[in-house]
């Protein structure tokens, strides 16, 4: 079973990066969740994120999760062919005594699968078409969006994520969430997410989150976000 099955979280790796990174992401695993492999080469989002971030963040913190996801749904009938998409987004199916397990690591893994896909090394800028005119309605500005974006994401205590959303109402939300927890399991959809877990940004940004933060907008992959919009509406 494929790690994530929707055609919006599809990964594509450009030749130029293939022989940076792990061919077929997690290549011996041991469970029916796999490690997609990041898009691109690990230096590909410097000077804004460094290698070495890169490097651990997908291949050991990424890792850790599908790892210990496999383990918690060994042994569920039921649970192995179902995409980590609905797994999290039902989880009050899932048997008590694993949900816990799958909340943090299906969490981690699911968000980690959008976040590789949500930043590109030829991201930054703004985002155009209905998307734009979306966040222009919503937070009077682009600038209005970054202001509101960067003041959740300061704001956020501890570990977690700042999420854009939309719901069944189509309005757009900044919204966070704690440690691995989806605005998926809440019923709504994520467009654009930062990773605000210390291990996303201490190697080159220290303590200076704020630093991070400014980074971040530099990598975003306004077209993925602008195709989760389009999915969503």
């Amino acid at each position: 079973m494929a790690a994530i099955s929707t055609a919006a979280l599809t990964v594509r790796i450009p030749p130029s990066a293939a022989a940076a990174q792990p061919a077929s992401g997690n290549t011996d695993p041991t469970g029916p969740f796999v490690l997609p492999p990041l898009p691109y080469a690990y230096d590909a989002l410097e000077p804004y994120i460094d290698e070495q971030t890169m490097r651990i963040h997908h291949d050991k913190h990424h890792a850790a999760y599908v790892a210990n996801l496999n383990k918690a749904v060994t042994g569920w009938d039921g649970l192995d062919d179902k995409s980590i998409e609905d797994l999290i987004r039902s989880l009050a199916g899932v048997p008590e005594n694993i949900r816990t397990a799958v909340r943090n690591q299906g969490g981690g893994h699911l968000n980690h699968s959008l976040f590789w896909q949500m930043m590109s090394p030829h991201g930054g800028g703004e985002p155009q078409g209905d998307l734009a005119t979306a966040l222009e309605k919503k937070f009077d500005s682009f600038a209005g969006f970054k202001s509101a974006f960067t003041k959740a994401a300061s704001a956020l205590f501890g570990s977690g994520w700042v999420w854009l959303t939309i719901g069944d109402s189509k309005e757009l939300r900044l919204e966070p969430t704690a440690n691995q927890d989806s605005p998926l399991t809440a019923g709504r959809t994520p467009l654009l997410g930062i990773d605000l877990w210390e291990h996303a940004y201490y190697l080159k940004h220290q303590n200076r989150r704020a630093d991070y933060i400014a980074a971040f907008y530099h990598v975003i992959n306004w077209d993925d976000v602008q195709k989760r919009y389009h999915d969503a509406i």
